[in-house]
């Protein structure tokens, strides 16, 4: 998961994974709390901090209209067919992103600065952004997960995400069914993975 530019800062009253604030005008914003709050602030609280903050960043913090989102999904799509990923969920909200990727010969790491720099070129060349605005807010949040029971709760958690506030549902071609894996048809039972979880089935 990451967010657009300016939506998820790293003082951000609900937590983030940052350990620094870079800049001086941002850190007069709030303290720096490491990790998501067990009590998160309120709505009002939240849209205060982001109203403050518009006034120390350096580029404006855009939301993603329909146009942007679709220009979003085709850098996705870009992505990961050059890169062979397996997509098994993905939602493009007005201001953060939710995807979950099958492990790979990519660290996680490099499959988000790849998924992030195709659709920041899409948006750029299709002049949805300019070419000075940053688009994404950093490298975001990484969860793992290996147990089929885990990945079939997540993917339910995307796809539910836009109905929650009241969007339509998403459905984008480079997202495939999922298959059971670490455990789906045809993988080695003697993987790493299905030694681990042996005895689970699917």
């Amino acid at each position: 998961m990451w967010t657009a530019y300016g939506f998820w800062l790293p003082n951000d009253p609900r937590g983030s994974t940052s350990k620094k604030v870079a800049s001086d005008l941002i850190a007069e914003l709030g303290k720096l709390h490491y990790g998501r709050k067990k009590v998160q602030p309120s709505s009002h609280e939240i849209r205060e901090f982001q109203n403050r903050a518009k006034d120390v960043l350096k580029h404006n913090a855009m939301k993603f209209g329909p146009k942007e989102v679709i220009s979003i999904a085709d850098g996705f799509a870009k992505a990961i067919t050059e890169h062979r990923y397996t997509c098994y969920a993905c939602v493009i909200m007005p201001d953060h992103v939710h995807i979950l990727i099958r492990k790979h010969k990519h660290q996680a790491e490099d499959m988000i600065e790849n998924l992030q720099n195709s659709s920041r070129l899409r948006l750029r060349n299709s002049g949805k952004r300019s070419f000075e605005h940053p688009v994404w807010g950093g490298p975001g949040w990484k969860v793992f997960l290996d147990n089929p029971d885990a990945i079939r709760r997540t993917i339910r958690y995307i796809e539910e995400n836009p109905i929650k506030w009241k969007l339509p549902t998403q459905q984008w071609g480079f997202v495939k069914e999922y298959d059971g894996w670490p455990l789906h048809p045809g993988h080695s039972p003697n993987s790493p993975y299905a030694k681990r979880l042996r005895g689970y089935k699917c």
